[in-house]
């Protein structure tokens, strides 16, 4: 299946939809040779190149009511609210193990999406940049104001849902020519703009660059939801999204709405699945 990707979202607890996109998916052993995401995206992916069907679930919704997976008390103690120590390292390695060889064996071609602090702009990590603790992973969803930076290969990094939140261009510029889209909002949702508030300014005032993608990120957003829509009408692109307005916020921790919301990805993608077939055949 060559040129075809596969392009995920974030969205923080929202991409409990793309989980469940990516268990149908696994279910029925489609597989894509080329696979883009940012933040939740990215980290959700990861099971899916590994191919462990159920792993997502049981990470997230078993975990999210454990203050080391997501608390103000993280946030005091080390400075992220996302216990970043315990999802990427004693997760995958003592709770619910990630294969790692199936990962670094797959054909597939996994790309991390992050954000360069110093540019403001999008950078790209492949599989084999992972890293030994999913430095990749963490700094692609290390979101701003409530995680630390990340220092990774020489970059200072961000959650890449701020420089490229759909990473659709990524995937065209990459020679797919057809792509499936997962996204984390209805079709019906856009950015409203925001002004940058005195704390954030202050805490990222060495970053100029990274404050004004902050500001921007609304019009950039919009204008990549107003292209995905053309490829949608050119029969380039397929998009999964939820059918409604979503209930679950990013930082949500209800596991029934969680696993409600994973519920959701799954149907709608079994719903598609006839006309997603037919599109990437």
């Amino acid at each position: 299946m060559y040129n075809v990707g596969l392009v995920l979202e974030g969205g923080g607890m929202r991409g409990l939809y793309t989980c469940g996109v990516l268990e149908y998916f696994m279910e029925n052993n489609l597989y894509f040779n080329y696979v883009v995401g940012v933040s939740a995206g990215a980290c959700n992916a990861a099971s899916y190149v590994s191919k462990q069907l159920g792993r997502n679930e049981k990470v997230i919704i078993n975990f999210v009511k454990d203050w080391r997976y997501m608390s103000l008390r993280n946030l005091i103690l080390n400075k992220s609210y996302f216990g970043m120590d315990f999802i990427f390292d004693d997760i995958p390695n003592k709770h619910v193990f990630f294969d790692f060889k199936t990962f670094q064996n797959s054909p597939c071609n996994f790309l991390i999406g992050a954000t360069d602090c110093k540019t403001g702009k999008p950078i790209y990590f492949s599989k084999e940049d992972l890293g030994e603790k999913f430095q990749a992973l963490r700094a692609s969803a290390s979101l701003p104001m409530i995680s630390p930076i990340v220092n990774y290969k020489g970059h200072e990094l961000l959650d890449g849902g701020i420089s490229d939140s759909i990473p659709i261009k990524k995937s065209l510029d990459d020679g797919n020519t057809k792509n499936i889209i997962v996204l984390t909002r209805n079709k019906d949702y856009r950015k409203s703009p925001k002004k940058l508030n005195g704390l954030l300014k202050l805490k990222y005032k060495n970053y100029p660059l990274l404050l004004e993608t902050m500001t921007n990120r609304y019009k950039n957003y919009n204008k990549t939801l107003e292209y995905i829509e053309q490829l949608e009408e050119e029969n380039k692109a397929i998009v999964i999204r939820p059918l409604r307005k979503l209930e679950v916020g990013r930082l949500e921790k209800d596991p029934k709405k969680l696993y409600a919301l994973l519920r959701s990805g799954y149907d709608d993608t079994k719903n598609s699945y006839e006309k997603i077939m037919a599109f990437i055949s």
